[in-house]
């Protein structure tokens, strides 16, 4: 079974997943893990990080699994090496090629296919997973995304200069060549605005006991 969650940055789509596939015993899917296991895969390549196509060539030759719900790459666990700044950077380029995407939504896909899971993005529900048995879209004003974020004091950043910079992230998704933020025609929209992580967890679980 798959559960399908988009929505913009700073709605709170990761950690809804993780308490979700907690507490269904499902596999929390972050497709931006995948991404960074790419990068590593490039990196270690030692291939011309500028070349396009030699970054699809190295990522065509990774092999991705997942092993008692951690991430492995050739067979080997790179869970711990994902968060460097080698790799965030190197990762949000290369998450862009066209080609790269069609790659790592294949891996995907084929886990789904073995596993139930909770994946969470930006083309969860509309891309990677059309046929998702339940699918979410989590919204909420910019405004109120900015203030979560300001309040967890984890920004240098001014609250208007967070809403700004959510602002101009919410632009650049939406216009993304692959993988745009949309809204599926069948998703549940939950707009979270006034809502707490308590109260959108219970919303999400109740719409996929609902399917059960």
């Amino acid at each position: 079974m798959v559960v399908a969650i988009d929505g913009p940055a700073g709605v709170g789509k990761s950690s809804v997943a993780q308490w979700v596939s907690e507490s269904f015993g499902f596999f929390n899917l972050n497709s931006g893990s995948f991404y960074r296991a790419a990068a590593v895969k490039v990196l270690d390549s030692g291939v011309d990080t500028l070349n396009e196509k030699a970054v699809v060539d190295a990522v065509k030759t990774a092999a991705f699994d997942i092993v008692e719900k951690r991430l492995f790459l050739d067979g080997a666990d790179v869970e711990a090496r994902l968060r460097t700044p080698e790799v965030d950077k190197a990762s949000s380029v290369f998450s862009s090629i066209v080609d790269v995407r069609h790659i790592i939504n294949g891996h995907l896909r084929r886990i789904a296919s073995a596993i139930n899971l909770v994946a969470e993005g930006r083309d969860m529900t509309t891309v990677v997973f059309p046929n998702a048995e339940v699918k979410i879209y989590l919204d909420a004003s910019v405004s109120v995304r900015a203030m979560r974020r300001f309040n967890q004091g984890s920004s240098t950043q001014s609250l208007k200069e967070i809403e700004l910079s959510i602002g101009e992230r919410d632009h650049r998704d939406r216009n993304k060549k692959e993988g745009s933020l949309l809204i599926a025609d069948d998703a549940v929209v939950l707009d979270t605005s006034t809502l707490t992580l308590a109260e959108v967890y219970e919303k999400v679980t109740g719409l996929i006991k609902a399917y059960l």
